[in-house]
């Protein structure tokens, strides 16, 4: 028990790692979207979020989590994908009430947001690997 505990906090931690080298590419893009070409900051997060979803397949695949229970690794995109899209969902949901109902500036909002999407998202995706 004790060992199996350890186990997922390491990739945990790890999984903190990978998700921050997409969190960079996802919080990058939504500044530059949204404040040098104008775009809405909810689809502006929504593309950031995309591009950070597909870094972090490739990196959690190789550093975070083992072998895949899908053998098919389009299926198994698919699978990370949707629930990355579920994060997603919880993203703009989290997004929109901090910043349209608080008054909090977009940008701290992702901030807030990401916090529920990153436990959302490590323990949902790691259901899909043999751990």
């Amino acid at each position: 028990m004790i060992e199996k505990c350890r186990q997922i906090l390491v990739q945990f931690v790890k999984y903190f790692g990978v998700a921050l080298v997409g969190y960079l590419f996802d919080f990058g893009i939504l500044f530059i979207l949204n404040e040098f070409f104008h775009v809405y900051y909810l689809i502006a997060a929504a593309s950031g979020f995309i591009i950070g979803l597909i870094i972090t397949f490739f990196l959690s695949n190789r550093f975070v989590f083992g072998e895949s229970k899908i053998k098919s690794k389009s299926a198994e995109f698919g699978f990370f994908a949707i629930i990355g899209v579920i994060g997603l969902g919880i993203l703009t949901i989290l997004m929109w009430f901090f910043t349209d109902v608080f008054l909090i500036n977009y940008l701290v909002s992702k901030v807030f947001a990401t916090v529920f999407v990153y436990i959302w998202n490590f323990f949902a995706r790691r259901s899909l690997y043999n751990n």
